[in-house]
């Protein structure tokens, strides 16, 4: 069982939005922020990003060819061939028919940069805690060798991007849907040992991995800490110990989350009957599982798949 995969689809609402972004010093632009993650992937030339806000995690950030940024929480900032260029505010995105995403131009006549912005849509509201871990801003480098995966799906989208062909429309929004899952796996490997707690950790740990695995892939299944700590071969003391640790959370909280992770999904994504979603989530009966969704969700199962299917 992907957990990172799993995880992530959780959250997923909707495709991403993308927009190819062209400008000639001197430039910038101020992105306002969105309800999801944002990210941006450096073509050609370079660039500055500038957070908006205060601390010391959010200073200027020089960008260069290949380089990958994530956004956790959607921030607004400013993109500019320098910090001190005033920006001006995004506009709607300019699409031209049959090509893959958006463009936008903007700037002068200096040097040339090509970026590659936009957005997940993500539930933020209820996010995953692995998501809730990471840091605000996530800047990664693919140049020297560094997360080969990574550079192949930048270097993948620039050729797409540059000469589009047939089929382009199609293969750049699959690439932009793995970029995400490359980009968080790069973070998750490139943690130096000095940060090896939480979840990056709790998804190779020996005795926590199987037994996350074991929740993900039957959450309907009657766990309880000792038959998970069985998974894990250790006592039922150790295991919570380990477990909240890693995780966040004790086994139980985290297997009620996911439960309702997966009833929540079922509603938004199927047709399934509320008896069917309450049994594929854990709960002999529809009574028992509507008072814990509304207890995690604040309404009913039936009104939840309502208000999504009308978002």
């Amino acid at each position: 069982m992907d957990i990172l995969s799993e995880a992530l689809g959780s959250m997923r609402t909707g495709r991403p939005r993308s927009v190819r972004t062209h400008g000639r010093a001197p430039w910038g632009l101020r992105l306002s922020p969105v309800a999801g993650a944002g990210f941006h992937v450096v073509l050609y030339g370079t660039c500055w990003l500038v957070p908006e806000g205060e601390g010391p995690h959010l200073r200027p950030i020089a960008l260069s060819p290949g380089d990958v940024v994530f956004l956790r929480d959607g921030r607004g900032h400013v993109l500019a061939d320098h910090p001190s260029t005033p920006p001006q505010e995004a506009q709607p995105a300019e699409f031209r028919p049959g090509a893959p995403l958006g463009t936008v131009t903007i700037g002068a006549d200096g040097p040339r940069t090509s970026l590659l912005c936009g957005h997940y849509h993500l539930d933020q509201g209820r996010p995953h805690p692995l998501v809730r871990q990471l840091p605000e801003i996530i800047h990664l480098s693919t140049r020297h060798g560094r997360h080969s995966e990574l550079c192949s799906a930048v270097q993948l989208l620039g050729s797409e991007l540059e000469n589009p062909r047939i089929g382009s429309a199609g293969i750049v929004p699959a690439l932009i849907d793995s970029l995400l899952l490359y980009i968080l796996r790069a973070w998750i490997e490139d943690r130096p040992p000095s940060e090896s707690g939480g979840w990056a950790a709790a998804l190779s740990d020996s005795a926590v991995a199987p037994a996350l695995a074991a929740v993900h892939e039957d959450p309907a299944a009657p766990w309880t800490v000792e038959s998970l700590a069985g998974r894990a071969g250790l006592s039922r003391a150790a295991f919570a110990r380990r477990f909240t640790a890693l995780v966040g959370e004790p086994p139980m909280a985290y297997l009620t989350r996911w439960r309702m992770t997966t009833a929540a999904r079922l509603l938004r994504e199927s047709d399934a009957p509320l008896t069917a979603v309450a049994s594929r989530s854990g709960y002999s009966s529809e009574y028992a599982f509507a008072k814990a969704f509304k207890r995690e969700y604040g309404q009913a199962p039936g009104g939840y798949r309502r208000d999504a299917r009308a978002a």
